[in-house]
């Protein structure tokens, strides 16, 4: 899936409380790619973010999907894509503690309908992947830092998605686990030929990214490869 951004602004606020978080970025990410976006606090990246991976809007310019303007798909075709086609890691985990491992990685297929013997069969695959599945019955409350970031590793790979976007996925990680999951996605990018989009202070972690795209005050400063 090619992912193109064209002059894309986002603003926040109104009238004289008005803050512009992206000022008319323009890239395009490859099938495949690995993509570091870095920057500042409040330099726009996490924003970004959120508008590539349609869990925000643009105010302006086009975020297009294989030549695709999202701005146009309906609420449900919006749904699909986010459900189906992204897979979404990030800092806070966003587990639900008082299930279990493998009923918080079935939960993307439960949202889109899949039969529940499917659900199971995908979700035990994908905590295999991560090396997780003598968890599959424990409670995610239970787990460490590092075994609950792989889980959504498993959550986001469980509907095979085209274009993972990670937001600080080793931020609350001590370094050994965060080595783990670094190595994890980067062997999925590889393997499976899954797009990867982080975003991340780390540039330990964005050097290992085939590209690096850094923001400034809302703007793309530079790409480097």
């Amino acid at each position: 899936m090619t992912l193109k951004a064209q002059l894309v602004t986002k603003v926040y606020g109104k009238k004289s409380n008005v803050f512009t978080a992206l000022k008319g970025v323009s890239f395009e990410i490859q099938d495949g790619e690995s993509v570091a976006i870095i920057g500042k606090s409040g330099s726009g990246k996490s924003t970004l973010m959120h508008v590539l991976a349609a869990l925000d809007h643009a105010d302006s310019g086009v975020v297009s999907l294989n030549g695709q303007d999202i701005s146009k798909f309906s609420p449900t075709k919006l749904d699909t894509l986010r459900n189906q086609q992204f897979g979404f890691i990030f800092q806070q985990f966003f587990l639900n503690g008082r299930e279990s491992v493998l009923e918080n990685v079935m939960l993307p297929l439960k949202i889109s309908g899949t039969p529940a013997r499917e659900r199971k069969e995908r979700a035990l695959y994908a905590l295999e992947q991560v090396d997780l599945s003598d968890k599959a019955k424990n409670k995610a409350a239970n787990l460490s830092g590092g075994q609950k970031q792989r889980v959504c590793i498993a959550r986001a790979l469980v509907t095979k998605p085209s274009i993972i976007f990670a937001d600080e996925p080793t931020g609350n990680l001590d370094s050994e686990n965060g080595k783990l999951v670094i190595n994890l996605l980067f062997d999925l990018n590889k393997a499976k030929g899954i797009t990867l989009i982080i975003v991340t202070h780390d540039i330990e972690l964005a050097r290992l990214c085939y590209r690096r795209l850094y923001m400034k005050d809302g703007k793309l400063a530079e790409i480097k490869r």
